[in-house]
């Protein structure tokens, strides 16, 4: 199904951590780390490609080539086997625990014996871990809250997994003879950052042929249950999908129904009940009479409860129904009102592809301008001078004539040291276009010190953006234990902006804390950071977010005409509100 280019990402990503479980050689490791990423950002699918055209990839040897080709053949990868051999599959899992990794988790074993996650917990509580070198006072308090973590995702997936997967099946299910529309709804489409199952909806007048195909699907591992009206799956990944059919005048009605959270549609089914009204998946019924009053649209059904109509994203019972009723329903964001992009990486640094190419790529999109902005020194491992970043700005400089209609900004992402500083002295940040400046190190530090550090670092009037606030990895890794409010308070006082990080393993801010942070009055810029043409893309989930946090346009810098962008590009913070 789709692109095989995620799994193989995931199969080389192990490969590199049996490597370090069974005490492997970290160098080699990290070529295996480096070429998953490359695979996963490679725009084309490697399904396609034989071991010459995988040796093109940025990041894949000969050897791993044929590793990749290997494994397309065949479905397996004996290296990989080997080594799972080696290490009980709990410890592999002991692994997947936010802080953990595969270092300490061979270390657990190997001096404490421990082979499963429910050990660690009896490990943890009982306050064993610190006789294993290396681990320190807070060790067990933070393996306890990333076991917590890591249970809280419970089977669910990130938001672009579910959305490839919800869109291919959509595709496919729209080729059946009758089907006449066909749509994913539920959390999926309400862009939830997370997703549990996917609710796919048809309408058609005979729905055998669309619970045929869709049980027919070459990734349909299971059915687990077969009807005229829902049919569901559950996919080779675990993932399970229900589809439903209703007739097509029926469609509007059922969209709402199977779209909004359950709090909302207890809220719509209120307001039906003190008209008279009975609402289903059906349509909107008189109570007495029986008679369908509107059923075919969304807006239909909304108007015929006094409301407008509620973007997907708004449907959660957060007071959009009493905004509506009020006529203050915001406009919110959407992917075709940005203008640019404002954090993106290169393969100066980390990226996978050269600025032209990303470039390019941003061309295509049809943005007005696009900033590059690869990481500064005090990130060791991206081995970044300042005679780098001057060329890299040269050749910034001369795309920028080149690539007319789009403004090409030269910015960098600095890192906010622990106590608040970044790379770089004054009179050499004052030559970028554009400065993010992110936390990549250092999480674990107390609530007062991370609150100071993010502060400080929003009263740098070099500071234009602060990236990825709270530097969550969504299953991985909890975002710091910082006071927000106090963070958006300087946010504001500042003019410094927050970022909606588009990546669908971080999403951060979140949608609540956008809220938050909007009552505040603080300006928002969603960004890819990207590390690949194909990242780029990633931006949708990212205003998907913004919708959900109740952003419009005017709230989202990277929205405005670059005419605007520059006057508060080019503005101290403090005065530009």
């Amino acid at each position: 199904m789709g692109r095989r280019n995620d799994e193989v990402e995931a199969l080389l990503q192990e490969y590199a951590d049996l490597i370090l479980l069974t005490g492997g050689d970290a160098y080699r490791a990290r070529s295996y780390e480096k070429a998953a990423r490359a695979v996963g950002g490679h725009p084309g699918d490697v399904a396609h490609l034989d071991v010459k055209g995988l040796q093109e990839i940025p990041g894949v040897g000969k050897s791993i080539a044929a590793k990749i080709a290997e494994y397309l053949a065949t479905g397996h990868l004996p290296a990989v086997d080997q080594l799972r051999e080696k290490v009980p599959a709990g410890v592999r899992e002991i692994m997947a625990i936010p802080g953990v990794g595969p270092k300490k988790a061979a270390v657990l074993h190997r001096d404490l014996g421990i082979s499963s996650v429910a050990e660690l917990l009896d490990a943890a509580r009982a306050d064993r871990l610190s006789e294993v070198p290396g681990f320190g006072e807070r060790s067990a308090e933070n393996i306890l809250h990333g076991i917590e973590v890591l249970g809280q995702s419970g089977g669910r997936v990130l938001l672009n997994t579910a959305t490839e997967l919800a869109e291919e099946i959509v595709a496919e299910l729209s080729r059946v003879p009758g089907c006449e529309r066909c749509a994913y709804a539920g959390s999926l489409r309400r862009m939830r950052e997370t997703i549990g199952d996917i609710d796919v909806l048809a309408a058609a007048e005979d729905s055998a042929p669309l619970m045929e195909a869709l049980t027919a699907l070459p990734y349909a591992a299971d059915v687990i249950g077969h009807g005229t009206t829902k049919t569901s799956i559950r996919t080779t990944k675990g993932m399970q999908v229900d589809l439903r059919v209703v007739p097509a005048d029926a469609w509007g009605a059922a969209m709402v129904y199977f779209t909004g959270s359950k709090a909302h549609n207890i809220r719509l089914r209120t307001r039906a009940v003190k008209a008279g009204l009975k609402l289903s998946e059906y349509g909107l019924f008189e109570v007495e009479s029986g008679r369908k009053v509107v059923s075919a649209s969304e807006e239909e059904v909304y108007a015929a409860l006094g409301l407008p109509w509620i973007p997907p994203t708004l449907r959660e019972d957060r007071g959009e129904i009493d905004a509506a009723l009020r006529g203050e329903l915001p406009e919110v964001v959407t992917e075709r009102d940005v203008r640019g992009d404002l954090h993106t990486h290169t393969d100066l640094t980390d990226g996978l592809a050269p600025l032209e190419e990303m470039l390019a790529t941003a061309a295509e999109r049809g943005y007005a301008y696009y900033a590059v902005t690869d990481h500064a020194p005090n990130l060791y491992m991206q081995r970044m001078t300042d005679e780098k970043m001057l060329a890299q700005r040269q050749q910034v400089r001369e795309l920028d004539r080149r690539f007319k209609g789009m403004r090409v900004l030269h910015g960098t992402e600095l890192n906010i040291d622990p106590d608040g500083g970044v790379d770089w002295p004054p009179e050499f940040l004052a030559g970028f276009d554009l400065c993010v400046a992110s936390v990549h190190s250092h999480f674990r530090a107390g609530r007062d010190a991370q609150t100071r550090r993010l502060v400080r670092a929003c009263e740098n009037p070099y500071v234009h953006i602060i990236g990825h606030p709270t530097t969550r990895l969504l299953g991985r890794r909890p975002g710091l234990d910082v006071d927000l409010d106090e963070v958006f308070a300087a946010c504001a006082r500042t003019g410094t902006v927050l970022e909606i990080n588009a990546s669908p393993e971080r999403l951060d801010l979140n949608d609540e804390q956008i809220l938050a942070a909007r009552r505040h009055g603080v300006r928002f810029a969603v960004d890819s950071d990207a590390h690949s043409p194909l990242h780029l893309a990633n931006l949708r989930y990212g205003i998907g977010t913004a919708q959900r946090g109740w952003l419009t346009k005017d709230d989202v810098i990277n929205t405005w005409t670059w005419t605007r962008l520059r006057r508060l590009l080019n503005s101290v913070p403090s005065d530009s509100g």
